[in-house]
């Protein structure tokens, strides 16, 4: 079986009239070795994808960003040290300076914007949002996660800032700069940041998703650019993979600028560099960014040393363009790949139930915003869930108070526990590494006094939208009127969780129900006032 064979196979699953896919380009030594769609890019017209089929990218999008600003600043026309309110001035002032240097590389602090609009009351591609929406959210955030270069933590409103220097540096939207500077450079004729959602535009795929009613449509509605929203095709990102190696456009500083890693304000070196990540796969090096809005995946994965890339556009929401593009990777890298390492065989005895109703419950981690792990039993296994109300993952002991992900071995956690009694600490190893320590929480139970004092409404301190904390049988819900009502999970006095979410009610000095604060993925202590 050839090569091409084995990758068709991988996609076998889509190659049909009846489901959404994907295209697919495979590209070596400058050379697109493979090429092909599966799938269909309209479903209601019956029109196929194939390799000149254009998609939605997502975030691959960014590292187009990245580049426009590093050509820029080859020009002399910016520094990547330049405050942004030099030319985003409706940034507010945080009290410390935020650089371009900080966006590009994820360590601004800034929240991002997504979850703020979605906070503000926009549904996530169901109402339209523009750059001056973005704007507006920004600027009325009074606080940072963190401060700028102490942590990375992707944020999408970095990009869409960048997007708006180049626009004030340049005279140009994102959308002009880039076509004239690298599209139409490169040759990539079919490649733009789209910012007219509603633009008609010849041979694009429609997303979709799997529901339980069945495949459905599921578009962007944006007018936004910069951390999203490049029209593309793998044909054309093929032609944008090379100039890695010959820096036709930007020239050599340029593309090692692209290259070059972020740094801490401690001095440690992030795998994030400008709009790529930087990391191995089986011992090899690799260059890639993924994407995902709404039904569409993709990702682009560059392996240099062996000038072999792939790209890969899909536009249905339960597509891994990173798994297969690894596969494709094991295909035609297998000579130069390490060994998959297997986990060692694991002969120790499991706990029994008594023993692991010992280790059940909650544990939390101040050093992540209060960030909590639930271990809870089900069906004779140990489950771990990070800030969820039941857990997600199995695991299985390697010694008496090791425990292993059963799909993920290297990831691990160990028990502090003294003989028959419940567990007193958590804590977390990635590859053998520590990584954090949580302490466990007393069981905790509301009463319904305590319940009915924390209800209320309370407001976003940074928007105008309210929402209802309401008591209900499962205990406390949490809406807005645009938003789906989420069940609150208490985990200690004042403290729940909902949806993946951490909520903290606030007291005054008399014990007053004053506010909450919220904490999510790329959100930390989002306050609300109580009215």
């Amino acid at each position: 079986m050839t090569e091409a064979e084995r990758v068709d196979q991988l996609f076998e699953t889509w190659n049909n009239q009846d489901s959404p896919g994907c295209a697919v380009a495979v590209m070596r030594d400058g050379n697109l070795v493979y090429k092909r769609g599966f799938g269909m890019a309209n479903l209601a017209h019956g029109i196929a994808i194939g390799p000149a089929t254009v998609f939605h990218s997502a975030s691959v999008s960014k590292q187009f960003t990245a580049f426009a600003i590093l050509l820029l600043s080859s020009e002399g026309k910016l520094s990547l040290d330049d405050a942004v309110r030099k030319y985003v001035p409706d940034l507010p002032d945080f009290g410390v300076p935020i650089t371009l240097r900080h966006l590009l590389h994820h360590t601004s602090g800034i929240r991002d914007h997504w979850e703020l609009l979605s906070l503000a009351g926009w549904r996530y591609s169901r109402d339209l949002i523009t750059d001056d929406d973005i704007l507006a959210v920004v600027s009325r955030q009074q606080d940072l996660n963190f401060q700028p270069g102490d942590e990375h933590l992707y944020c999408n409103t970095g990009y869409a800032l960048l997007a708006q220097v180049v626009k004030t540096v340049s005279g140009q939207s994102l959308r002009a700069f880039t076509s004239a500077r690298i599209f139409e450079p490169l040759g990539m004729r079919h490649t733009f940041f789209r910012d007219n959602y509603a633009e008609v535009v010849r041979n694009v795929a429609d997303g979709y998703v799997k529901t339980e009613l069945g495949v459905e449509i599921s578009n962007t509605n944006f007018d936004t650019v910069g951390a999203t929203s490049l029209l593309t095709t793998v044909e054309d990102l093929a032609l944008w993979d090379e100039n890695f190696y010959h820096a036709r456009v930007g020239g050599p500083d340029v593309i090692a600028g692209m290259l070059e890693r972020g740094r801490l304000n401690d001095g440690s070196e992030i795998g994030y560099a400008s709009g790529l990540g930087i990391g191995t796969y089986r011992g090899v090096r690799i260059v890639e960014h993924t994407g995902g809005d709404a039904g569409f995946r993709s990702d682009l994965i560059r392996f240099p040393e062996q000038h072999f890339s792939v790209a890969i556009l899909a536009n249905l929401g339960s597509i891994v363009p990173s798994d297969l593009a690894r596969g494709i990777a094991d295909i035609y890298l297998a000579d130069v790949l390490q060994p998959v390492q297997e986990p060692a065989p694991n002969t120790f005895s499991q706990p029994d139930a008594n023993a692991l109703e010992l280790l059940t419950g909650y544990y939390t981690e101040p050093r992540l915003a209060g960030g909590v792990a639930r271990l809870a039993t089900h069906e004779g296994k140990l489950l771990v869930g990070y800030d969820i109300e039941y857990g997600r993952y199995a695991l299985e002991a390697v010694d008496d108070r090791r425990f292993r992900f059963s799909d993920f071995p290297n990831y691990e956690i160990e028990l502090e526990q003294q003989e028959g009694q419940p567990a007193t600490e958590l804590t977390s190893y990635l590859d053998g590494k520590r990584r954090y320590q949580y302490r466990r929480l007393p069981a905790y139970t509301p009463s319904s006094k305590e319940l009915a004092d924390l209800a209320g409404c309370y407001r976003p301190v940074e928007n105008d939208m309210p929402y209802e904390v309401n008591v209900t049988e499962a205990g406390l819900a949490f809406k807005s009127v645009k938003s789906q009502e989420i069940t609150l999970t208490a985990v200690a006095p004042d403290h729940f969780l909902g949806d993946g979410d951490r909520f903290t009610f606030t007291r005054d000095a008399d014990g007053r129900v004053t506010g909450m604060l919220m904490n999510s993925g790329r959100i930390r202590n989002f306050r609300f006032e109580r009215l």
